[in-house]
């Protein structure tokens, strides 16, 4: 039984259900790369840019200091599951990074970083 069926892609239940989990991790990293704060600090995630550990940064209000902890990469493995799961079906996939819309497309094609919306969203919304 195909859970996905569109323009001649068949993905399997679970491998959908995988893409669509995908995706929901891939829209809260990226929710919180923006960043978000409460009245006494600022939080985000922010990747060290020597060697790409990620960490969730705490800016408290009342200080100029910066606090870092260490989290687990949940983008790299999300990202890694997508591509093992397009890998068997012949498919390309294109991560948007921006959190305002669905993060994961997926296409027989290449996807453009000018057209990605061509390809098959990822979510339920």
């Amino acid at each position: 039984m195909m859970a996905l069926y569109h323009r001649g892609i068949d993905v399997s239940f679970a491998d959908a259900n995988a893409l669509r989990r995908a995706q929901i991790t891939l829209q809260r990293w990226g929710e919180a790369e923006c960043g978000d704060s409460n009245e006494y600090a600022s939080y985000s995630v922010e990747r060290d840019e020597t060697t790409g550990i990620p960490y969730r940064c705490v800016y408290r209000h009342d200080s100029n200091g910066v606090k870092r902890y260490r989290i687990a990469d949940r983008e790299r493995g999300a990202l890694k599951r997508v591509q093992d799961i397009c890998k068997r079906y012949g498919l390309h996939y294109f991560h948007q990074t921006d959190p305002r819309g669905c993060s994961l497309y997926i296409e027989r094609e290449p996807l453009p970083d000018s057209n990605y919306t061509r390809g098959i969203a990822c979510s339920v919304n």
